[in-house]
């Protein structure tokens, strides 16, 4: 054994010194009184305080005694065995299972295991969520019948055992498994840490890799994926289901797959379905099925393949999800030319409400080859309730657009006109067959052609302050922004930028508002349709500049008018999940509130939520405000099923004003069988990340060769320790230092000094 003393003065051997001559001058400063102590009395109080000063300035100087020793430390050896279901896939040889030769492996290596055990402490575990630890006794090893864990946490795995084994020397960590990481959180440690871990320590992984990376092989599988539904749809309408398929070991065999809609009643009923053709095992097929919703509700959706014969695994054969089926729905074509701001808040305004779908389309005249082909199509009857068309110049449509435009809105589709640079007549809308039906007359001289200066003649210049008329302006339904007086909350609204001159009210047009007191800014009439027109394009102020919620209320009255459903008197309770599948132990979020009959957010309405939990128990669900909007979260979801999450709402009168409901699916995911392919490659690199040590990948069969080797390396090594001795921070120097200054202290009070 070495060893060797070593100062560390506080502050450097300077201010020790320093320290040192201060404490021997006051000594001789202060000095004893002669004429009151007897000089044997002096000496020992004079002993004692240099006693004091020599104790001070040794813990200053930090002496510190540093040795080395040497101590013989034993090796050891662990072994990680997966004992996870997905063990039991039949993909070996001969149709065995990889758990079926993962035991005929340790099997030939037992004799060599218990040889090495007299020698080294052997560390034996099997693992899948956790390592539980097993004995080798007397050449046996009793791993048991059925791998049946629920993961394979093999990251999680080596992390456990470098924990238990810490301190420890380990000549190496053996692994056997089919390689797959397959766990959950917190188990699902990604492998890599660990294994770096071990190549710092100095530890070598060997791995031994069982299984193939196709998966099931020959064996028959079909698994579904990558389920995409749109979560609402207006009654009537179509509903795409789409997913994928991955199938294996069915050859060329056609394979079924079906999609179930739930019934009013709740039996699943066989709606649409399809053949997949086998092909090449591995490849992803798509899955398209259509089925149109007749009952407004909210319902259970399923993809799924029957069980085939042969199948390892069905757990993977079917997808499920919810979706609404909205009644009374209001689908919207907005129609633009320019991305103005105000196209993006009249479009925030309206997708805030539920029961109206807007779908937009640009026809951008510098990029005619971006110009939707379908236009045609969607000018036809019964696509649309409503169009609105934005600043898009007449020459952008084809003729036989604005003739089946003209058409459907005479059959009772509704139509607006807002204003811009290119709308009404300054858009060459006067000679289109739009002309007849616009409830003010255009003007083919006030056309402003694409590419010219803007002409100031056929605009109104701001600001524009917007008047409702009288008495008709005042009453309508448009312009009910407020209960009580409409002109004073029409008087609070920010002012316009500008607006279009628009012409002459038609006969039987009703003018409802205008900029100023004299020029006409909304008009409305009727087409066969209802059709409006609008002066105006900066509302986008109103939101702003703090009248978001009239601005919402405007141009959801605005459609809901033009669409005749403004006999709508119900208030609205509504409720927003961002999915509808969530894994188990997930957490659910969302979003709720309330509107009035007209609209507007309730910000002052009660909430209260709940879930309904698939064995039938209610849990209650705290929520929290957030603007117009209340949030909640839900973290109750161990249970595979279905949920329910039901919202109600009173008023702060307490009276009711509605409810919602809101369906979502915990599905039970088999990570172990739902994708069962090995994963050799994962354990390969692995094992590189300690090859300086000499750890790598081996297969199966070379187990006892691995064992042979570790005994052949030295089972007890050297260690060489070091460590300290600092006797100035112990408990008997600190005592000794105590006793010392408080002995000289009584000393002075007993002999009257003090």
């Amino acid at each position: 054994m070495n060893s060797e003393w070593f100062l560390n003065p506080v502050g450097g051997y300077g201010v020790t010194l320093g320290l040192a001559v201060l404490l021997i001058v006051l000594l001789t400063l202060l000095g004893l009184p002669r004429e009151r102590l007897t000089r044997r009395r002096r000496w020992i109080l004079l002993g004692l305080r240099l006693g004091v000063i020599a104790m001070a300035l040794f813990a200053m100087l930090r002496p510190t005694l540093v040795y080395t020793s040497s101590k013989a430390r034993s090796a050891t050896l662990a072994v990680l065995i997966d004992r996870s279901r997905s063990m039991l896939v039949a993909d070996s040889v001969g149709g065995r299972t990889r758990w079926e030769m993962l035991k005929s492996a340790v099997g030939d290596a037992l004799p060599a295991l218990d040889d090495l055990s007299e020698n080294v402490e052997l560390k034996l575990y099997t693992f899948d969520s956790a390592v539980q630890p097993i004995e080798l006794d007397r050449g046996r090893l009793d791993l048991g019948e059925t791998p049946s864990g629920e993961q394979t946490a093999i990251g999680a795995a080596l992390d456990d055992v470098l924990r238990r084994e810490a301190g420890k020397r380990l000549i190496g960590v053996v692994l056997l498994s089919d390689g797959a990481q397959r766990a959950y959180a917190p188990r699902d440690i990604a492998p890599q840490g660990p294994a770096r871990r071990l190549a710092d320590l100095g530890f070598p992984l060997y791995t031994l890799p069982f299984g193939q990376a196709r998966g099931l092989g020959q064996a028959r599988d079909v698994v579904l994926a990558d389920l995409a539904v749109n979560p609402t749809v207006y009654v009537k309408n179509e509903l795409a289901a789409r997913a994928t398929a991955r199938i294996e070991g069915f050859g060329n065999q056609p394979v079924p797959v079906q999609l179930l809609f739930e019934a009013p009643g709740g039996k699943m009923n066989v709606v649409a379905s399809q053949e997949l053709a086998g092909g090449e095992a591995g490849k992803s097929l798509p899955i398209d099925l259509i089925t149109v919703p007749e009952v407004p509700g909210e319902y259970k959706l399923t993809v799924q393949v029957p069980d085939q014969p042969g199948e390892l695994v069905t757990t993977n054969n079917a997808l499920s999800t919810f979706v609404t089926v909205l009644k009374g729905g209001v689908n919207v074509l907005y129609l633009e030319g320019a991305l103005r701001v105000d196209q993006v808040y009249l479009r925030r305004s309206l997708d805030a409400s539920q029961d109206i779908k807007v779908d937009f389309v640009r026809l951008d005249p510098r990029a005619p080859d971006a110009r939707p082909v379908d236009l045609l199509q969607r000018v036809q009857p019964g696509r649309y309730d409503v169009y609105v068309i934005g600043d898009v110049d007449a020459s952008q449509f084809k003729p036989e657009e604005l003739e089946a435009l003209a058409r459907v809105v005479r059959n009772g589709a509704g139509l607006v006109m807002l204003g811009g640079f290119h709308t009404f007549g300054p858009g060459g809308y006067s000679e289109t067959p739009l002309a007849d039906l616009l409830p003010v007359k255009t003007d083919p001289r006030e056309r402003q052609r694409l590419g010219e200066p803007l002409r100031t003649d056929v605009q109104l210049n701001g600001p524009l302050k917007i008047v409702p008329t009288k008495p008709i302006g005042e009453r309508h339904y448009l312009t009910d922004l407020a209960e009580g007086d409409r002109a004073a909350a029409w008087a609070k609204l920010p002012l316009l930028e500008g607006a279009n001159k628009l012409g002459d009210p038609k006969p039987g047009a009703q003018v409802l508002a205008t900029a100023g007191d004299t020029a006409p800014l909304l008009v409305i009439g009727e087409a066969g349709g209802r059709v409006a027109a609008f002066g105006g394009d900066t509302t986008w102020r109103w939101w702003m500049e703090g009248f978001a919620p009239q601005h919402k209320r405007f141009w959801r009255q605005m459609i809901l008018w033009l669409a005749r459903k403004d006999e709508l008197t119900d208030g609205d309770v509504w409720v927003k999940i961002a999915s509808r599948r969530f894994e188990r132990g997930s957490r659910v979020e969302f979003t709720a509130g309330a509107r009035s009959p007209q609209g507007e957010d309730l910000l002052d309405a009660r909430l209260t939520a709940e879930v309904a939990l698939p064995d039938g128990t209610l849990s209650k669900v705290n929520l929290i405000r957030q603007g117009d909007v209340v949030s909640g979260a839900f973290d109750g979801t161990n249970l595979a099923g279905d949920y329910a999450l039901n919202i109600s709402a009173d008023s702060a009168a307490g009276d009711p004003v509605g409810d919602a409901r809101a369906r979502f699916l915990v599905f039970e995911q088999d990570l172990e069988l739902d994708n069962a392919a090995a994963d050799p490659t994962l354990l390969a690199s692995l094992s590189a990340m300690t090859s300086s040590l000499g750890g790598r990948s081996l297969a199966p069969e070379e187990l006892p060769t691995l064992i042979d080797e570790f005994a052949s390396q030295p089972q007890e090594m050297e260690v060489e320790t070091q460590e300290k001795i600092t006797p100035w921070d112990t408990w008997p120097f600190f005592l000794l230092f105590v006793v010392t200054i408080s002995g000289e202290w009584y000393l002075r009070k007993k002999w009257g000094l003090v």
